[in-house]
Protein backbone atom coordinates (compact mmCIF):
# COMPACT_ATOMS: atom_id res chain seq x y z
CA UNK A 1 0.00 0.00 0.00
CA UNK A 2 2.43 2.42 1.03
CA UNK A 3 4.96 1.45 -2.11
CA UNK A 4 1.31 2.32 -4.95
CA UNK A 5 1.03 5.21 -2.30
CA UNK A 6 4.87 6.53 -3.50
CA UNK A 7 4.95 5.19 -6.79
CA UNK A 8 1.40 7.64 -6.97
CA UNK A 9 3.55 10.30 -5.62
CA UNK A 10 5.76 9.90 -7.74
CA UNK A 11 3.66 9.80 -10.89
CA UNK A 12 1.29 13.02 -9.23
CA UNK A 13 4.65 14.68 -8.87
CA UNK A 14 5.78 13.75 -12.73
CA UNK A 15 2.50 15.07 -14.12
CA UNK A 16 2.62 18.07 -11.77
CA UNK A 17 6.62 18.77 -13.30
CA UNK A 18 5.37 18.09 -16.76
CA UNK A 19 2.37 20.49 -16.45
CA UNK A 20 4.54 23.10 -14.52
CA UNK A 21 6.82 22.83 -17.24
CA UNK A 22 4.20 23.39 -19.74
CA UNK A 23 2.87 26.15 -18.86
CA UNK A 24 6.22 27.63 -18.03
CA UNK A 25 6.77 27.31 -21.79
CA UNK A 26 3.28 28.70 -22.26
CA UNK A 27 3.81 31.67 -20.28
CA UNK A 28 6.91 32.08 -21.93
CA UNK A 29 5.57 32.16 -25.31
CA UNK A 30 3.00 34.89 -24.31
CA UNK A 31 5.62 36.90 -22.74
CA UNK A 32 7.54 36.61 -25.96
CA UNK A 33 3.87 37.41 -28.18
CA UNK A 34 3.29 40.17 -25.96
CA UNK A 35 6.88 41.73 -26.20
CA UNK A 36 6.65 41.38 -30.17
CA UNK A 37 3.14 43.24 -30.02
CA UNK A 38 4.29 45.90 -27.64
CA UNK A 39 7.55 46.44 -29.82
CA UNK A 40 5.56 47.04 -32.89
CA UNK A 41 3.34 48.74 -31.09
CA UNK A 42 6.19 51.10 -29.93
CA UNK A 43 7.38 51.14 -33.64
CA UNK A 44 4.09 52.18 -34.89
CA UNK A 45 4.07 54.90 -32.32
CA UNK A 46 7.29 55.92 -33.18
CA UNK A 47 6.51 56.39 -37.24
CA UNK A 48 3.47 58.47 -36.56
CA UNK A 49 5.51 60.64 -34.15
CA UNK A 50 8.00 60.94 -36.80
CA UNK A 51 5.40 61.44 -39.73
CA UNK A 52 3.99 63.96 -37.55
CA UNK A 53 6.72 65.53 -37.28
CA UNK A 54 7.69 66.40 -40.37
CA UNK A 55 4.50 67.44 -41.42
CA UNK A 56 4.89 69.62 -38.40
CA UNK A 57 8.70 70.33 -39.90
CA UNK A 58 6.75 70.85 -43.48
CA UNK A 59 4.25 72.70 -41.79
CA UNK A 60 6.25 75.17 -40.35
CA UNK A 61 8.99 75.52 -43.07
CA UNK A 62 6.02 76.46 -45.49
CA UNK A 63 4.76 79.05 -43.25
CA UNK A 64 8.38 80.73 -42.97
CA UNK A 65 8.41 80.66 -46.61
CA UNK A 66 5.46 82.21 -47.27
CA UNK A 67 6.50 84.91 -44.51
CA UNK A 68 9.68 85.43 -46.52
CA UNK A 69 7.45 85.77 -49.45
CA UNK A 70 5.13 88.32 -48.25
CA UNK A 71 8.26 90.32 -46.80
CA UNK A 72 9.85 90.02 -49.92
CA UNK A 73 6.25 91.29 -51.58
CA UNK A 74 5.96 93.89 -49.50
CA UNK A 75 9.91 94.55 -50.09
CA UNK A 76 9.00 94.89 -53.40
CA UNK A 77 6.24 96.98 -53.54
CA UNK A 78 7.83 99.26 -51.12
CA UNK A 79 10.46 99.88 -53.45
CA UNK A 80 8.18 100.60 -56.62
CA UNK A 81 6.60 102.90 -54.71
CA UNK A 82 9.45 104.68 -53.51
CA UNK A 83 10.75 104.22 -57.60
CA UNK A 84 7.53 105.90 -58.55
CA UNK A 85 7.46 108.60 -56.28
CA UNK A 86 11.50 109.46 -57.43
CA UNK A 87 9.93 109.15 -60.94
CA UNK A 88 7.33 111.27 -60.20
CA UNK A 89 9.45 113.91 -58.87
CA UNK A 90 11.94 113.52 -61.30
CA UNK A 91 8.99 114.25 -63.81
CA UNK A 92 7.75 117.31 -61.72
CA UNK A 93 11.04 119.19 -61.85
CA UNK A 94 11.97 118.27 -65.75
CA UNK A 95 8.56 119.53 -66.74
CA UNK A 96 9.50 122.99 -64.08
CA UNK A 97 12.93 122.83 -66.59
CA UNK A 98 11.37 123.19 -69.62
CA UNK A 99 8.74 125.31 -68.32
CA UNK A 100 11.47 127.96 -67.46
CA UNK A 101 13.38 127.00 -70.44
CA UNK A 102 10.18 127.76 -72.93
CA UNK A 103 9.32 130.84 -70.70
CA UNK A 104 13.01 132.05 -71.24
CA UNK A 105 12.86 131.83 -74.78
CA UNK A 106 9.68 133.14 -75.64
CA UNK A 107 11.02 135.84 -73.47
CA UNK A 108 14.07 135.92 -75.82
CA UNK A 109 11.54 135.58 -78.63
CA UNK A 110 9.25 138.50 -77.64
CA UNK A 111 12.68 140.74 -76.87
CA UNK A 112 13.55 139.90 -80.47
CA UNK A 113 10.31 140.98 -81.58
CA UNK A 114 10.11 143.93 -79.93
CA UNK A 115 13.25 145.09 -81.27
CA UNK A 116 12.67 144.53 -84.75
CA UNK A 117 9.49 145.92 -84.37
CA UNK A 118 10.93 149.21 -82.77
CA UNK A 119 13.12 149.11 -85.77
CA UNK A 120 10.64 148.96 -88.26
CA UNK A 121 9.01 151.49 -86.17
CA UNK A 122 12.15 153.63 -86.80
CA UNK A 123 12.44 152.91 -90.08
CA UNK A 124 8.74 153.86 -91.22
CA UNK A 125 9.06 157.17 -88.82
CA UNK A 126 11.94 158.18 -91.10
CA UNK A 127 10.53 157.26 -94.43
CA UNK A 128 7.55 159.11 -93.11
CA UNK A 129 9.40 162.12 -92.55
CA UNK A 130 11.86 161.45 -95.05
CA UNK A 131 8.41 161.73 -97.39
CA UNK A 132 7.54 164.70 -95.38
CA UNK A 133 10.55 166.35 -96.30
CA UNK A 134 10.10 165.42 -100.34
CA UNK A 135 6.69 166.61 -100.47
Amino acid sequence: HEREHDREISELAARHAEEMEKLRAELQEEQRHQLDELRQQMAATHRAEHEQAQLQSQALHSLELEALRLTLNNMHTSQLELTQSNLRKEKETALVELREMLNDKRAQEVAILQSRHQLEWEKIKEQCLKEKEDL
